[in-house]
C-alpha cells in the first residue's frame, strides 16, 4: 500500500467514480524549452516513479452525480510544479469545460513554476490567468481545493483565483514556499485572512464538495421573503420600534438562516485581508435550489463584511443565482480603524454590486437599520420588513445630537423620523411587512 499523501488519481479515485481522463496533448518535449542538460531524463524518471507524463491528471468526472471537469495535481511529479505542458493540460481541461458547460474543480498541489523550463514556465500563470477569465466570462463556477502543499503561482492563479476555495487542514498555502521563506504560510492562516473559504478535514472533502456542486448548479429563480420569526404585532411608536430592534432575544441573521434554508454553506473573507464575523454570506439549498446569502448580525459592520457581502453578490449574479440579503446593523464601523481599512469605499463597492446586479436579490429587514451601513445590504424596489425592524437616516440619539437636541428628546426624535416598519411602508420605502 502506499504512504504519504494521496497521488492524483489516488484522490480521483475517493472523490469520483466515473472518471473520463481527457487525451495526452503530446509527447514530452526533450530537454524542454530551454534544453536543460538531463531533463528529459529526469521527466522519463518522473514518469516511471508516478506513472504520469505531467504533473496534473485531468478529465470529467462525476461526483455526487454532478458531473465537473477535474484539475489533479501529482506532486510526485517534479514537485507539483508548473511546465509548459502543465499549463497545455490545464488550458485543455478549462476549454472542455466550457465547452461542455460542466464547473470546474482544481484539486491543487504544487511547488510553484519548474524551475527547468525557466521563464516559459512562468509565463503559464498567463495562460491559466485567461482560461479562468474565460471561464468566468462564461458563468460557469470554479471550485479550488488547497493540498498540501500550494505555493508559488498555483496559488496564485488556480487556488486564490477560484470562485470558492476550500482548503485542506494541515496544508502550506502561501505564495512563497517552504524552501524560499521558512516556515511556509498554514491554510488556517489564510483562512483567518479572509483568503480562503473553507477549513476541511481530508475525510470529509468528497462531501463537501458534493454540497457545493449542488448549490453552483442548481439555481432558484427568486429569492422569497422569509416570514417573520419575531414580534407579530407593530410598534406604537418610533423609540418602541428601536427597543424592539435592539432587544437581545429578538431572533438574528443565524436563526433566519436555519429556518429559510435546507442546509446551507458559507463563504469567508473579502479576498484582501480581512474577515467580518458580524456578515454571514454563502449559498443556501432551499426546496431543491440555491439561494445566495449575505447577513448582517447586528454588529457594527465592518470594511471586509462590506466587500465579503460585494464578492458574494458578485458571484451570484454571475452563476444566475438570486440573493438574499438580511439587513441589521447600527451602522458601518465608523473608528480609525474602519476608516484606514476603507470603509467608505467597502460601502460604495457593496452599493454598486446591488446596484449592477442582474440577479434577483431579496432584503429583509430583521432588526436595526442604521442609516448607510444597512441601506447597503438592500435591494432597492425588494425591501421587506419585520415588526421588529427599523430603518432610519441615523440612530435617534445621534440625529438629537445632530439637531442640538437634549438627550432626553431622542424618543421624540424617534418619532419624527418615521422609522417604524409600517412608516416605511407608507413612504414607499418597503414592499411590505412581513408575518
Amino acid at each position: 500500500m502506499r504512504s504519504g499523501p494521496e497521488s492524483a488519481r489516488e484522490l480521483i479515485a475517493r472523490l469520483a467514480p466515473e472518471f473520463k481522463e481527457l487525451p495526452e496533448s503530446g509527447p514530452p518535449a526533450g530537454d524542454g524549452p530551454l534544453d536543460w542538460p538531463g531533463y528529459g531524463d529526469l521527466v522519463a524518471r518522473a514518469t516511471e516513479r508516478t506513472g504520469e507524463q505531467e504533473s496534473v491528471v485531468c478529465g470529467i468526472a462525476e461526483i455526487g452525480g454532478i458531473t465537473a471537469m477535474l484539475v489533479s495535481f501529482e506532486f510526485g511529479f517534479f514537485g507539483g510544479s508548473l511546465g509548459t505542458r502543465t499549463g497545455a493540460r490545464i488550458e485543455q481541461a478549462f476549454t472542455q469545460a466550457r465547452d461542455s458547460g460542466v464547473p470546474i474543480v482544481s484539486l491543487v498541489r504544487t511547488g510553484g513554476s519548474r524551475m527547468q523550463e525557466g521563464t516559459p514556465a512562468l509565463l503559464q500563470l498567463h495562460r491559466i490567468a485567461r482560461q479562468i477569465a474565460l471561464t468566468r466570462q462564461a458563468g460557469l463556477p470554479h471550485i479550488a481545493v488547497l493540498r498540501d502543499p500550494t505555493t508559488g503561482g498555483g496559488w496564485a492563479t488556480l487556488g486564490a483565483g477560484a470562485d470558492v476555495v476550500l482548503g485542506l487542514h494541515g496544508a502550506q498555502v502561501g505564495f512563497a514556499g517552504s524552501r524560499v521563506r521558512p516556515p511556509g504560510y498554514s491554510v488556517t492562516q489564510q483562512f483567518a485572512a479572509g483568503l480562503v473559504d473553507q477549513l476541511v478535514q481530508p475525510d470529509e472533502l468528497k462531501t463537501r464538495l458534493t454540497r457545493w456542486l449542488r448549490l453552483v448548479t442548481a439555481p432558484a429563480t427568486d429569492a422569497p421573503a422569509p416570514k417573520a420569526l419575531g414580534a407579530t404585532t407593530l410598534p406604537e411608536t418610533g423609540w418602541e420600534a428601536v427597543q424592539r430592534a435592539r432587544a437581545p432575544d429578538r431572533p438574528k441573521a443565524s436563526t433566519y438562516l436555519a429556518a429559510y434554508f435546507d442546509w446551507h454553506e458559507p463563504i469567508s473573507g473579502d479576498r484582501a485581508g480581512g474577515v467580518d464575523d458580524g456578515v454571514l454570506c454563502g449559498f443556501g439549498h432551499r426546496d431543491g435550489k440555491t439561494i445566495a446569502y449575505a447577513a448582517q448580525c447586528g454588529t457594527a459592520t465592518q470594511p471586509a463584511g462590506f466587500r465579503t457581502a460585494a464578492r458574494l453578490v458578485r458571484l451570484a449574479d454571475r452563476l444566475g443565482i438570486p440573493v438574499l440579503t438580511l439587513v441589521d446593523t447600527p451602522g458601518a464601523a465608523n473608528d480609525e480603524a474602519a476608516e484606514k481599512a476603507g470603509v467608505g469605499a467597502a460601502i460604495a463597492d457593496l452599493f454598486t454590486a446591488i446596484a449592477s446586479a442582474t440577479t434577483p436579490i431579496t432584503t429583509l429587514l430583521i432588526g436595526e437599520g442604521g442609516s448607510g451601513g444597512a441601506l447597503a445590504f438592500a435591494a432597492p424596489g425588494r425591501l421587506w420588513a419585520t415588526p421588529d425592524s427599523y430603518l432610519a437616516v441615523i440612530s435617534p440619539e445621534l440625529a438629537a445630537a445632530i439637531l442640538k437636541r437634549e438627550p432626553e428628546q431622542a424618543q421624540a426624535t424617534a418619532d419624527q423620523l418615521r422609522l417604524r416598519p409600517q412608516d416605511l411602508v407608507e413612504l414607499g420605502i418597503a414592499n411590505g411587512i412581513t408575518a
